[in-house]
């Protein structure tokens, strides 16, 4: 059986995923990109800039997790900072997506130094995602053990779960 994750290699890393870890990531790769989608305000003069004009804070707060205000006491500034900044980090993230959907495929695949930095982005943003879904908190465990495992969530859990070792795997290859 193959062991799945990142590890360190005479090449440099190298990512073991089983065909339907492969599929999984893929999938939720997918769904990340879509849920990031267009950048808000990406008309009027200042677009081209990657300034967005109306740039306001997310009501989805899986979204309001991805892209957080700067400032919390301070709706003005950390508004502005939105209108200067969220169009890059959607672009960021885009980027980064389309990097690891290329590179992603079964069995054993190398992964250059900035791809792994990718990696370590859209994995974070994946779990920030799951975890903002399911209230993963610390008590999160204690709920997740008293789950029936026909409960649709308990599914959700074990790839939140998974998907940290991985990430976890990235980080020990890496350093």
């Amino acid at each position: 059986m193959m062991k799945s994750g990142f590890e360190r290699a005479r090449s440099g890393l190298v990512l073991r995923l089983s065909t339907e870890e492969a599929a999984v990531v893929r999938t939720l790769v997918e769904q990340l990109v879509a849920l990031v989608g267009e950048r808000p305000g990406s008309e009027g003069e200042l677009a081209a800039l990657g300034i967005s004009e109306q740039a306001e804070a997310p009501d989805d707060p899986v979204l309001a997790r991805l892209f957080p205000d700067a400032y919390r006491e301070d709706p003005e500034a950390a508004g502005d900072f939105r209108r200067y900044t969220e169009a890059g980090l959607r672009d960021r993230k885009q980027r980064d997506a389309a990097g690891v959907l290329d590179a992603l495929r079964p069995g054993v695949v190398s992964v250059d130094e900035e791809l792994a930095q990718a990696w370590l982005r859209v994995l974070n943003d994946i779990r920030l995602a799951l975890g903002t879904r399911l209230d993963v908190t610390e008590e999160a465990y204690d709920r997740i053990a008293g789950l029936d495992l026909d409960d649709p969530r308990y599914a959700m859990f074990a790839v939140y779960d998974w998907l940290t070792v991985l990430q976890e795997s990235l980080v020990r290859a890496l350093w």
